[in-house]
């Protein structure tokens, strides 16, 4: 089962934090969320694995204090 560790603002966003986990090891799935029309500029779920999504958030928290 896939868990949301993020919701990226658009779908740049979501691929740089997907690149992030990545880089650790961490597989990723990228889901928009909302108005289809939006395109790129929709909201983005990124999703892992329920059995890393602590590590994820580990990853992501460290991400965002530097």
């Amino acid at each position: 089962m896939l868990t949301v560790v993020f919701v990226a603002s658009n779908r740049a966003e979501a691929e740089l934090i997907g690149n992030v986990l990545k880089g650790e090891g961490i597989p990723v799935v990228l889901r928009p969320v909302g108005v289809p029309q939006m395109g790129d500029y929709a909201e983005v779920e990124v999703m892992v694995a329920e059995p890393e999504a602590d590590e994820a958030r580990e990853v992501l928290d460290a991400y965002a204090c530097q």
